[in-house]
């Protein structure tokens, strides 16, 4: 019988190989999915650390990232971390750029470079979202949020600015809501609260925060929905939603902004409020 050769080709870089792992999330055996979930949340340390110490903190066997690379039609470890290496190249020309625009022009083409990086950079966010968001899900998202007697707002950190502005806009539209993340530290006294009619919306990003994906967890493990915008399928928040929508924000200079989340959750907020009014 001939032997069957396989017409897939080798990611030729990051993204491709992001793309090839998310398309076979669910088809990868456990210990490669362990890879591919360390490889997306900590790509610095794939691209800087040796296959033992990369090993150990994914908790797996140095040669098991041999297996994970030659299932994605790469020759092996060194392969693999080659495209993450390239990632930080292209990461590091944009500082290099920066420092002949200070050569050049001064601190003034120095700032409106940075400018124009971070327009740039919201530009292809935004771009993308449209392609990214899956519209029946992102309706029947608006249903059950709008169907909710409160709806919770869980975020941390980079996250925070997300669910602050819904609470804001929330406010202004008279749409029930509980921001989780007081001053007061009574959390968990607040998500004790929620019952099956009320949901949650929540938000998290790598690095994730493990304080939302508990909080995510418990609500859902109550019976209460739980809506989420993350930025992966290996994201904390994926396993545990009713409905999950991946956003990914590109970035400039290797920080990321909030463009294409913050549009996302400025159409759900509106969209959850006119629902309501339609009740």
């Amino acid at each position: 019988m001939a032997e069957t050769i396989s017409t897939m080709q080798p990611p030729a870089d990051f993204d491709q190989l992001r793309s090839a792992i998310l398309e076979r999330k669910g088809d990868l055996p456990k210990r490669l999915a362990q890879i591919a979930a360390y490889a997306l949340d900590n790509p610095d340390e794939i691209a800087f650390g040796t296959a033992a110490s990369i090993a150990a903190a994914a908790g797996v066997q140095p040669s098991t990232l041999v297996r994970f690379a030659q299932h994605f039609e790469m020759d092996g470890f060194s392969s693999l971390q080659a495209l993450f290496r390239a990632r930080l190249r292209e990461r590091t020309s944009s500082y290099e750029e920066r420092l002949r625009y200070l050569e050049q022009g001064g601190e003034l083409a120095e700032s409106t470079a940075i400018l124009n990086g971070f327009i740039g950079a919201g530009h292809r966010s935004l771009d993308a979202l449209g392609a990214a968001v899956d519209p029946e899900a992102f309706e029947r998202a608006v249903r059950l949020l709008a169907g909710a007697s409160t709806i919770y707002l869980i975020a941390k950190r980079r996250s925070y600015p997300i669910s602050s502005y819904m609470a804001y806009a929330f406010g202004k539209l008279k749409v029930p809501y509980q921001l989780v993340g007081t001053s007061a530290g009574i959390d968990d006294d607040l998500l004790a609260m929620a019952t099956g009619k009320d949901a949650a919306f929540a938000v998290s990003f790598s690095p994730y925060a493990s304080e939302s994906a508990v909080q995510a967890r418990a609500m859902a493990a109550r019976g209460v929905p739980v809506i989420s915008l993350t930025d992966s399928a290996f994201s904390p928040l994926a396993e545990c939603s009713t409905e999950w929508f991946e956003v990914v924000e590109a970035d400039h200079a290797g920080f990321r902004s909030l463009s294409a989340s913050m549009a996302f959750a400025m159409a759900l907020t509106v969209s959850i409020a006119e629902q309501r009014r339609r009740l």
